[in-house]
C-alpha cells in the first residue's frame, strides 16, 4: 500500500474531535474520499501533507513516518488544497516556474523545459502570459493541479478539485488525474460530490463525522442500495408525508403531483417500484442506515 493510516485521532483545542480513530490502507491509482462537509476530510488532507499534527496514531508514505521524516515525505508529495491562491504579480508560467523551483527543481533548464512541459499538459501554454489571478475558474483549477504535479511526485492530494467548474472543466479535470494515476501515483480525490468519485475512482472510503464507516470500492458500496431505490408518483400532501420518514433523493414534477425516487428497505402505504440504483442512492442509503442522519418508521 501507498499509503497506511492506523488509528488517527485529531482533537482541536476547543474540543472538537475532527477524527476519530481513522484506519486506512491507500493503494497506488485514484482513491475516492467520500463525505459530507465537515466530515473530516480536511482535516485529514492536511495531517496527510504536514500541515497540522495529528494528536496520536501513524502515518506511514511509502514506508516513510510522518512525524520522523517530514521532509522526504513533502519531496514526495503534490497537494492542491480548496482555497488554492495565486500570487498577483505572477503570469501563469512565472507562476508554475516557482512552484518548480519550491518543489526543490534548482536548474534553470530542468526547470522551463518542465513548466513548459506542463503548462502543454494541462492546457495552458495558449494563456501562459496571463496573469495567475486572472484566469477563469477552470484554468485556476488546472494551473493547481499542474503546480501540484510539477516535480512529479508519487503522491498526489486534491482537496474538493472541482467544486465550482462547469460539466466540462470537470470532465477535463478528471481525465487528467485518471492519466496521472496510471503512472504508478497514489492520487487521494476529497470530495463531497458522488459523481466525481463514480467516474474516476476504483478504491474510495466514506467519511462523516470525523469517522470512516465504508471502505472498499464504488461497486461494493452501490451493491447495498440495489433493490432499496423506489420511484413513486405522488401528490403535493403524499410528497410532504413521505418526506417526514424518508429520504427522498430526486423530485420531479410530474402532471398534477410529482415524480420521486426515494431510498429505503421498503414502503409502506406508497405504490411503489423498484428503480435502478446509482452511487448517489448508496450514499443516501449508507448514510441512513449507519450515520443515523434520516428519521425512520
Amino acid at each position: 500500500m501507498s499509503i497506511s493510516i492506523k488509528h488517527l485521532n485529531k482533537l482541536f483545542p476547543n474540543g472538537n474531535q475532527a477524527l476519530k480513530n481513522v484506519n486506512l490502507e491507500i493503494p497506488s491509482g485514484m482513491f475516492g474520499l467520500l463525505g459530507p462537509n465537515g466530515a473530516g476530510k480536511s482535516t485529514l488532507m492536511r495531517i496527510l501533507v504536514n500541515l497540522l499534527e495529528p494528536t496520536s496514531g501513524e502515518v506511514s508514505i511509502f514506508g516513510h513516518d510522518l512525524l520522523k521524516e517530514r521532509k522526504t515525505i513533502r519531496s514526495l508529495l503534490g497537494y492542491l488544497p480548496q482555497d488554492f491562491r495565486f500570487f498577483a504579480k505572477y503570469k501563469t508560467y512565472e507562476f508554475l516556474e516557482y512552484a518548480a523551483r519550491l518543489s526543490g527543481m534548482n536548474h534553470s533548464g530542468q526547470r522551463k523545459a518542465a513548466v513548459e512541459k506542463m503548462l502543454e499538459t494541462v492546457g495552458l501554454y495558449d494563456v501562459r502570459e496571463r496573469y495567475a489571478n486572472k484566469l477563469s475558474g477552470g484554468m485556476k483549477r488546472r494551473l493547481g493541479i499542474a503546480q501540484a504535479l510539477i516535480h512529479n511526485p508519487k503522491v498526489i492530494i486534491v482537496d474538493e478539485p472541482t467544486t465550482g467548474l462547469d460539466p466540462e472543466e470537470r470532465i477535463r479535470f478528471r481525465n487528467l488525474l485518471s492519466e496521472t494515476s496510471e503512472k504508478n501515483v497514489a492520487i487521494i480525490l476529497s470530495t463531497h460530490i458522488v459523481g466525481d468519485i463514480s467516474s474516476a475512482c476504483n478504491c474510495m472510503a466514506l467519511m462523516n463525522k470525523g469517522e470512516v464507516s465504508f471502505f472498499g470500492s464504488p461497486e461494493e458500496m452501490l451493491k447495498r442500495a440495489e433493490g432499496k431505490v423506489w420511484r413513486l408518483q405522488v401528490s403535493d400532501s403524499e410528497l410532504q408525508e413521505i418526506d417526514r420518514h424518508y429520504p427522498v433523493v430526486v423530485t420531479i414534477p410530474s402532471g398534477n403531483g410529482w415524480e420521486i425516487q426515494v431510498v429505503a428497505d421498503e414502503i409502506r402505504g406508497f405504490d411503489a417500484e423498484v428503480f435502478p440504483a446509482n452511487l448517489e442512492h448508496a450514499y443516501v442509503y449508507h448514510m441512513e442506515h449507519n450515520l443515523n442522519q434520516w428519521k425512520n418508521t
